[in-house]
């Protein structure tokens, strides 16, 4: 058995990889780490997206974590920061989000949370995945009678979350008409009446899941859908959730793209103004462009730099007490407000920003000028393989000395599938494909 957990939980084929009998063990494995088995009855918080294989995993967690003792609060349909939220608002000792995110249907996964909402450190996820592997249930005295944990129903919990979300609120939306793609995911019933509470008009697309539909050709991996409907509608902005939310990207009026670091920009910038933004400070990962780095030196604002995965951005933030990091890919993390990346917190404040200022979503973008970035995605057998092969290694320094200082080269493998992803920037577009898929090449001979 490889390693279960990713850089976002576990992952896989839902029914092939992750399985009801692993979904169980993971639960009861999770009960024991987090809960411990000594002391008060532990409590969880279990939630989901639509996606069909939700309602079977579901079952097989709440089936393990009552078995271990715990008693379990189904909250349903919510994206993953709202399981976050419930799980520290209701005094739990851990929650549970059963999601793929961006994957395709087939695909499910576990995230774990810890007392608090808060993701788990690498330890505890060894800790859980070592109890699995040695199958130390074994040795567990499992509990009877009045032991067995209690499984029930939390119905109100998406307008906990967005009372929770509207409190946060620096601005009215008022003024705003806003395209939101909710990726047939667990943002549905709740990002449109949010938007809408908040004040402004909201144009919901993507919002009426089946179970099978989540992320089939739309949300944050797919932006020509919400980028016709803003051009369509003439919206002042579009915002794409992937499939369990914890993210956002957004697109500008005349469908321009606005990735998360232009969102992280304009958070910061904004925080600064507000005099919110602790020690002027930014948490990035090494994937954000250089334009990046260059705007916020610019306007006074220092960088933080972690490994790729909102996890280690929230380490970071947590560890120097700092007020807003995230990701490229759209993860955004405001710890005054949120325990993970949340990407409905985040369209809300965009979206504030733009209403406080005056200034279209295009005029805000404007303060990060990205350098062309490609990324190629090279499907291999061996990981490990690749990372230790002297033919890459050559290519890599090669092309940084081609580079120089204009641009940047960076290799990494997925935290949950079989690839490595060649990331190269570069003074222009044709000089980054070149060097990308000449580095990409290498990589695939050696797989």
């Amino acid at each position: 058995m490889g390693r279960l957990f990713g850089t976002d939980g576990v992952r896989g084929l839902a029914n092939g990889d992750l399985t009801p009998e692993l979904s169980m063990a993971v639960a009861v494995a999770a009960a024991h780490v987090l809960a411990g088995v000594e002391g008060p009855r532990p409590r969880a918080v279990v939630g989901r997206d639509p996606r069909a294989s939700g309602e079977m995993l579901e079952a097989a967690v709440c089936a393990g974590l009552a078995s271990a003792g715990a008693d379990v609060t189904r909250v349903g349909v919510l994206p993953t920061p709202a399981v976050a939220h419930l799980t520290a608002e209701l005094g739990a000792d851990l929650g549970v989000m059963l999601s793929a995110s961006h994957n395709p249907m087939p695909d499910n996964g576990i995230k774990l949370f810890a007392r608090g909402g808060h993701k788990l450190p690498d330890e505890i996820e060894d800790a859980i995945e070592e109890a699995i592997r040695h199958n130390a249930a074994r040795e567990w005295t499992r509990p009877a009678g009045a032991g067995v944990g209690r499984i029930g129903d939390l119905t109100d919990g998406g307008e906990r979350y967005i009372e929770h979300l509207l409190t946060t609120l620096p601005h009215r939306l008022e003024g705003v008409t806003v395209v939101v793609d909710c990726a047939n995911g667990a943002a549905s019933a709740v990002a449109p009446e949010l938007y809408r509470r908040a004040g402004a008009t909201v144009i919901p697309i993507a919002a009426d899941p089946d179970g099978l539909n989540i992320n089939e050709g739309v949300g944050s991996t797919h932006l020509d859908v919400v980028r016709a409907a803003v051009l369509e509608h003439k919206a002042d902005i579009g915002i794409a959730h992937d499939g369990d939310a914890d993210r956002c990207l957004a697109v500008d009026a005349d469908g321009n793209t606005v990735d998360g670091d232009q969102i992280m920009a304009i958070l910061a910038l904004a925080m600064k103004d507000a005099g919110t933004l602790i020690d002027d400070t930014l948490v990035v990962t090494v994937m954000s462009n250089l334009g990046l780095t260059l705007a916020m030196k610019e306007a006074g604002i220092a960088l933080v730099t972690t490994g790729v995965g909102d996890r280690y951005v929230l380490e970071a933030l947590r560890a120097r007490n700092l007020a807003l990091g995230g990701e490229q890919s759209g993860h955004v993390v405001m710890p005054a407000h949120a325990t993970t990346g949340d990407g409905l917190l985040t369209a809300l404040h965009l979206m504030a920003r733009m209403a406080s200022s005056g200034a279209s979503i295009a005029e805000l973008a404007g303060a990060v000028t990205r350098l062309p970035q490609v990324l190629v995605n090279v499907r291999v057998i061996d990981k490990a393989a690749v990372a230790n092969a002297e033919s890459v290694a050559a290519a890599v320094a090669e092309a940084e000395r081609e580079l120089g200082e204009t641009g940047r080269v960076l290799l990494r493998p997925s935290g949950t599938e079989r690839l490595i992803r060649v990331m190269v920037e570069a003074a222009s577009q044709e000089d980054a494909e070149a060097v990308a898929h000449r580095i990409a090449k290498v990589v695939a001979d050696v797989s």
